[in-house]
């Protein structure tokens, strides 16, 4: 069972904001205005807070708790994390994912990805892309769908 303490601080730090990291990459991929982004930053968040239904592996549970824990107190997980372009945002999800990979059973790591994967798509849905006053547009655009072809392959699990 690999938790918390398994991970040097830093790397930890960066198993927590992942999945904040994973809908930042969403909201660069089509960028809209501010209440699109608040929508898709907030679903990210909504996802990593809300608990899977059934059993999770311990390192999920733990990154959740911490995640809940920095939200409680106001503290920004991705701060000090500054990325200049989407591609920065998709190699820090395949280093984490690396790191998780590297420490974690298969199982584990795979619901670590799911729960990127979850993230990232949860802020793909949060708000219309394209439209005008909440009008027409579409609910994924097509750079969405992009990135979330992207993201799904920076942390695909390693070959064996």
């Amino acid at each position: 069972m690999t938790a918390k303490a398994d991970f040097p601080a830093d790397d930890w730090a960066a198993l927590v904001r992942a999945p904040l990291i994973a809908g930042m990459a969403i909201s660069l991929a089509d960028p809209g205005g501010p209440i699109e982004l608040t929508k898709e930053s907030m679903a990210a968040m909504r996802s990593v807070l809300t608990a899977a239904s059934g059993d999770e592996p311990q390192l999920v549970a733990d990154v959740r708790k911490d995640f809940e824990n920095e939200a409680r107190e106001h503290h920004n997980p991705v701060s000090g994390f500054k990325p200049k372009n989407p591609q920065e945002l998709l190699d820090e999800l395949t280093r984490v994912s690396g790191l998780v990979a590297a420490q974690a059973t298969p199982e584990e790591a795979e619901a670590f990805r799911g729960l990127l994967r979850t993230a990232a798509r949860d802020a793909a849905d949060a708000a219309k892309e394209n439209g005008f006053l909440g009008f027409g547009g579409e609910q994924v655009s097509a750079r969405e769908t992009e990135m979330l072809a992207q993201i799904d392959a920076a942390i695909a699990a390693p070959a064996a």
